[in-house]
């Protein structure tokens, strides 16, 4: 006689081993391990304080360019504004139209002649924004509103106004053949841009709206350069200067429609230090500027721009290389969340017993350690902000040139989840560094040698390797921490030695992305074909 013994089956449902279950048992792991736990507060810490500390210690008030920043505009930010201007009164609603004939650059006058190996850097014709064209201004007080539309030297005719706003029109550049129609309308607040290949026929640019535009404004025609820079970041040094140039514009068909009171043209250099001198006055002013009448045709030269101010120093951004001491604690978490395992190397073989699908367990990981790094470096970004910003207001740094950036801001907001992304995707990295070399003192390093030696390096570089340091490398990324506005329409030459990057905030953000995302592909790889 025999038997058969039924097989135990437990009462209790299996349990799942879903994706969800693996991200609650990392998350168990991280959160129960001490030195994890005090790694993620220090990072944070370390960052705002190390970024308070940088924010202190720079004195603004031994600045110049900070100190003297020139007008404010309509909006509150630093301007320049300088430039020949022919105008009269327009009373009321009126027009003007012009045709711009030609448009030609050149260096400024200096005492002594001008070096050889200055016009040859600078070289020949107008700069890409010497610009010329007519103009609609309340007064001739530097960093009042205004509208314009003009030709420039390399971007076409464009319509700008209030310093900050730029619009695109008709490509090209003008000549006698073929010149560049402009008209400018006014009706009460509100200021239209037209541009025409031929005349006749008219397009309209855009439409400003100055908002509390007097009755009475000073409208014609204008012309200026702004200064060609001449910088070489060297060795560990920062090396430039300002050079002058002038732009020269002849106008013809100058029609006017309105009420214009005056029958002549009155000549105004528009000074951006707040001097307005006329023609011949002598005084501070740009060189080169002139303003001659031929008949129906007219010849403006100038100099300056008319355009925000834009520095080359970044002390917000400088500040913020602070957030480099929580960097590299977060470094070191993410290549011990790995590490460790790999280091015991019974926990890891049950890691991967439980879950036989490694590439799902690394994802689960840097989930995990993406997620607390990204919300500890909100934490860091956020107090070294609001805090860094006020440090740098208090020790001179006008908000004209150096705005301390609200915490809700755009651009606040920039800088702060941007700073977090850094950390978070910085810990994914580290953690596929780790998978991939399993052992900590290797990875670390490997990992602090692609982020944070090329930001140094690109210090201390010629500015050509030094630029595209910050474009290949995961550095990069560092450009959210920008905090100087840039803007299009302004040329100014980006020194990595002054924290500026060659490449848009989320640009070079998107470049750690790249790097994150191909080392952890990497490290996915080498699991699966590895022995635990």
């Amino acid at each position: 006689m025999t038997s058969t013994l039924a097989p135990y089956r437990s009462g209790r449902k299996p349990g799942r081993d879903g994706f969800p279950q693996l991200l609650r048992s990392e998350w168990t792991k991280f959160r129960t391990v001490r030195g994890w736990l005090l790694a993620l507060i220090a990072a944070p810490l370390l960052a705002a304080l190390a970024t308070i500390a940088i924010a202190g210690t720079a004195n603004g008030k031994q600045n110049p360019g900070a100190q003297n920043p020139g007008p404010v505009g309509p909006n509150g930010e630093a301007v320049t504004d300088q430039f020949e201007f022919a105008h009269q009164p327009l009373a009321g609603n009126g027009s003007i139209t012009v045709a711009v004939t030609s448009l030609t650059g050149r260096l400024a006058p200096v005492p002594g002649g001008i070096p050889p190996a200055v016009a040859r850097s600078v070289g020949s014709g107008p700069q890409p924004w010497t610009k010329a064209g007519i103009i609609i201004k309340d007064g001739t007080r530097p960093g009042s509103p205004y509208a314009a539309v003009m030709v420039t030297g390399s971007h076409g005719v464009r319509m700008q106004y209030d310093y900050t706003h730029d619009i695109a029109g008709l490509a090209g550049s003008p000549s006698a053949a073929r010149p560049a129609w402009l008209r400018l309308t006014r009706s009460g607040d509100t200021i239209t841009g037209y541009d025409s290949a031929d005349g006749t026929h008219w397009t309209a640019i855009g439409t400003a709206t100055l908002t509390g535009l007097p009755a009475t404004v000073q409208a014609g025609m204008f012309a200026t350069s702004p200064d060609a820079f001449l910088g070489a970041q060297g060795f560990a040094s920062n090396n430039g200067m300002p050079v002058s140039t002038v732009g020269t514009a002849t106008f013809g068909h100058v029609s006017r429609a309105g009420d214009w009171p005056a029958s002549t043209w009155t000549p105004t250099q528009v000074s951006a230090l707040g001097i307005q001198c006329s023609q011949g006055c002598g005084g501070t002013v740009k060189p080169g500027a002139a303003f001659t009448a031929h008949g129906d045709a007219y010849t403006l030269s100038g100099s300056g721009d008319i355009a925000p101010y834009v520095q080359v120093l970044d002390p917000l951004g400088l500040s913020f290389k602070g957030t480099l001491a929580g960097l590299i604690a977060v470094i070191a978490l993410g290549v011990l969340f790995i590490t460790t395992e790999f280091r015991r190397g019974m926990m890891i073989r049950t890691t991967f017993a439980a879950s036989p699908r490694r590439g799902r367990v690394l994802a689960a990981k840097a989930l995990v350690i993406g997620s607390v790094t990204f919300v500890a470096g909100l934490v860091g970004a956020a107090v070294a902000l609001v805090v860094g910003g006020h440090k740098l207001t208090q020790n001179g740094w006008p908000a004209a040139v150096f705005p301390a950036w609200p915490l809700l801001s755009a651009h606040g907001l920039q800088i702060v989840i941007g700073t977090a992304g850094l950390f978070a995707l910085t810990a994914v990295l580290a953690i596929g560094a780790g998978a991939t070399l399993r052992r900590s003192a290797g990875a670390i390093a490997a990992v602090i040698g692609i982020i944070i030696v090329p930001l140094i390096l690109a210090t201390l570089l010629p500015m050509t390797p030094a630029q595209w340091l910050l474009r290949l490398t995961p550095a990069a990324a560092f450009s959210v921490q920008q905090a100087a506005p840039s803007y299009p329409q302004v040329a100014s030459t980006c020194m990595p030695y002054n924290g500026c990057y060659p490449l848009a905030p989320w640009h070079g953000f998107a470049v750690l992305a790249i790097w994150a995302a191909l080392v952890l592909g990497a490290a996915i790889l080498v699991l699966r074909r590895r022995d635990a």
